[in-house]
């Protein structure tokens, strides 16, 4: 059900936050874990924790982003334990070497820190395959 007034698709402001955000989530390595509000602030939004989860929560199935290395500040993995969604990411989550104790994971210990070459150069635009160089 729609609520009235509400858009079904993002408008642009929205679509670029999107982006930015699971582009972020992409740039996770394997083995590491990232808060909700880490990837809020590094994509400039300090207060954006919350968006960052419901946009991990709409991805579609089969989606390339790596929403099960996002948790909450605590460490806790946020969805609700014993439920399918929960084991699915405590379960990609010790694929990828992290240990997972009752639902919590050590920041200490798998907290991804990006340093700054990490964010400036993964944040560099590809180039237009249709753009000739000149020299």
């Amino acid at each position: 059900m729609r609520l009235a007034g509400r858009r079904s698709e993002p408008d642009a402001p929205a679509r670029r936050r999107r982006e930015r955000i699971c582009g972020m989530v992409r740039s996770i390595p394997p083995g590491c874990v990232a808060s909700y509000g880490q990837i809020g602030r590094l994509i400039g939004l300090p207060h954006g924790g919350r968006l960052v989860g419901r946009v991990m929560a709409s991805l579609p199935d089969g989606s390339d982003v790596p929403w099960h290395r996002v948790v909450n500040a605590a460490g806790r993995i946020s969805l609700p334990p014993g439920g399918d969604a929960y084991r699915r990411q405590r379960d990609r989550l010790r694929d990828e070497g992290v240990t997972v104790v009752r639902g919590r994971i050590s920041m200490a210990r798998f907290g991804w820190q990006p340093d700054l070459d990490e964010l400036v150069w993964r944040a560099a635009p590809a180039a237009d395959a249709n753009t000739e160089e000149t020299q």
